[in-house]
């Protein structure tokens, strides 16, 4: 990865209310981009302006603030049909609840399956249910561990104009990309643990096996 990516720009802007499966609702500023490096149909969620009624260009938070942000990588499995084998789903409605205070903003990124697809993803559930924890069984399929690149979500915030962030995640590889790309990560800042009897093994692989700061304790 380099330290400066190929520019990005803004390319649709919409207002979407958002309700999620408790009832906790939000107002979002929906927003598309050209030239992103990947190609895909990633989405920022801008949360927490009250000036979102007029589709204003304007970011919520004043200028000097430092914006909250989080990047979530798509999980239609956890996302969609609450599937408790991961955190994915509790982890959006956090983020979206926690933006919507502080002011920031919600980079929505198609990687399933840590970006192996979803067809890998449920191969590998398969492999998971014979034993093998996530990791292991992303690299019996031949699959990389994690095939995440955040060069895309970098151009999304450049063509935000945001420079400096505070991150929401538990996985510290965003916040070093996201350094190596150029954007300066101020502070970063753990999700809840959304432990669940099916997600628990696969809680602790990520805690042990990639550093993610997920206290399982009790």
């Amino acid at each position: 990865m380099s330290s400066t990516t190929v520019s990005a720009s803004v390319r649709t802007r919409v207002q979407i209310p958002l309700t999620f499966g408790d009832g906790y609702s939000t107002l979002a500023q929906a927003v598309t981009f050209d030239g992103l490096a990947d190609g895909r149909e990633h989405v920022a969620f801008i949360l927490g302006n009250p000036a979102l009624g007029d589709l204003a260009p304007t970011l919520p938070f004043e200028p000097g603030a430092t914006p909250l942000v989080r990047l979530h990588s798509e999980c239609l499995t956890g996302d969609v049909f609450g599937s408790a084998r991961c955190d994915c789903g509790p982890q959006l409605r956090e983020a979206a609840e926690r933006i919507t205070e502080a002011g920031g903003v919600l980079l929505y990124l198609r990687q399933e399956g840590r970006d192996i697809g979803l067809y890998n993803k449920l191969d590998a559930y398969a492999l998971q249910d014979s034993g093998l924890d996530t990791y292991q069984a992303n690299a019996a399929l031949g699959l990389p561990e994690d095939a995440r690149d955040y060069t895309a979500a970098a151009q999304m915030l450049a063509a935000l104009g945001i420079t400096e962030l505070d991150l929401l995640t538990n996985n510290p590889d965003k916040g070093q990309q996201l350094t190596a790309l150029g954007v300066t990560v101020r502070d970063t800042l753990p999700t809840e643990v959304h432990a669940t009897p099916s997600n628990l093994r696969y809680l602790r692989a990520k805690a042990e096996h990639t550093g993610h700061t997920i206290s399982l304790a009790g």
